[in-house]
């Protein structure tokens, strides 16, 4: 059985794993393993997780009777690393360095290399990282933000916003790599892109950057208010990011980040839950349209994916106002897993260069 793969993708309150075959090209068990707030409380750092977050994963590996020699590999979700281009990364010792110190950010899929490599390591096998968040594949003009000195980021839910690119051009005919799609991911964070050729020519930036509101997260704020809000004396630096970050978009506005629940709202009659939420559909379609402008209006489609895709509600309000740039595909979930599984299994297949972070 060394034909499988184990994948770990810690979220924020959340450890996914699965067992990916890669004689069966699919993954064969998935599981997403819940985690209270209480439960993480006791943790002070992200880091102090590692841990409790490992025993986890190796009990899900237990009780589906699978030994760890059984695995070829161990391939976790990549973090906040310096900019990088797309691909796959083996694991190696910079790369743990830049998550462990949280150099570039602190986020629950920094633990996914750290966990893949502390599971892998003292089996002799190898450990991977692919399409981190932090991939950059901008065009020249896309780095500019009117001031001299402060470059926009490329932040992005890459790992499956890229498989959804590739799904959708098998679907239409397409070579991926003459492909010209604006991707949108709805989930606790959202991105927006402008993907030519495959690539994120342009983002939104999901984590504190710019664009829609998202169920936790601000997007674009005015930039008086914000500097107002930084000297009001009420906050610390990261009492501020946090804020921004985890009160902000529709929690701020309906108390809660359920989208689910908001849609009920919206049913039983509650009038200021259709105001945010037809305001969230419009935001989310202004930079729909902000990323037209980026692929000249030529493009092949629009795809929108995540968990929030799965609410026809908002995805006829977001249709209503992009319907005229192209067509719009629906891809909602995620496919994190499978990609993962799949960049694993071309690295060790060798049908995929396999990339070292420096």
């Amino acid at each position: 059985m060394k034909d499988l793969i184990l994948i770990i993708n810690p979220g924020s309150t959340s450890t996914k794993v699965a067992i990916y075959s890669m004689k069966e090209e699919k993954c064969m068990v998935e599981n997403e393993i819940n985690h209270g707030k209480k439960e993480l409380s006791q943790f002070p750092k992200l880091m102090d997780q590692r841990s409790f977050r490992k025993k986890h994963i190796l009990n899900f590996v237990k009780n589906n009777n699978i030994e760890l020699n059984d695995f070829s590999c161990v391939i976790g979700r990549g973090g906040l690393l310096h900019p990088i281009e797309g691909g796959i990364y083996e694991v190696n010792d910079k790369l743990l360095e830049d998550l462990t110190e949280e150099k570039y950010g602190s986020h629950a899929s920094n633990l996914g290399a750290i966990l893949a490599y502390e599971i892998a390591s003292p089996l002799g096998k190898r450990s991977f990282i692919a399409e981190p968040v932090t991939v950059d594949e901008f065009e020249p003009l896309a780095y500019v933000t009117g001031f001299k000195g402060l470059v926009r980021k490329c932040r992005a839910h890459v790992l499956n916003m890229r498989q959804v690119a590739r799904r959708l051009s098998d679907k239409l005919g397409l070579d991926l790599s003459k492909s010209r799609f604006i991707g949108v991911h709805l989930g606790g964070g959202i991105t927006i892109a402008a993907m030519k050729d495959g690539k994120f020519i342009d983002v939104n930036n999901a984590l504190l950057g710019e664009g829609p509101f998202s169920p936790e997260r601000t997007g674009t704020l005015p930039v008086e208010d914000v500097i107002n809000m930084s000297y009001s004396g009420k906050y610390t630096k990261n009492e501020l990011k946090k804020l921004l970050t985890k009160k902000g978009g529709l929690y701020s506005y309906l108390g809660t980040t359920n989208f689910l629940e908001i849609l009920k709202r919206i049913e039983d009659g509650d009038e200021e839950a259709k105001f945010y939420v037809e305001a969230f559909a419009y935001r989310i379609a202004k930079t729909i349209g902000e990323m037209a402008t980026v692929l000249y209006g030529k493009i092949d489609g629009i795809f929108v994916t995540g968990g929030i895709a799965r609410s026809a509600y908002l995805m006829d309000l977001i249709k209503e106002r992009v319907n005229f740039i192209g067509k719009i595909f629906i891809f909602p979930g995620q496919f994190e897993m499978f990609a993962l599984g799949r960049n694993a299994h071309f690295a060790m297949a060798g049908k995929k260069k396999v990339k070292y972070y420096e």
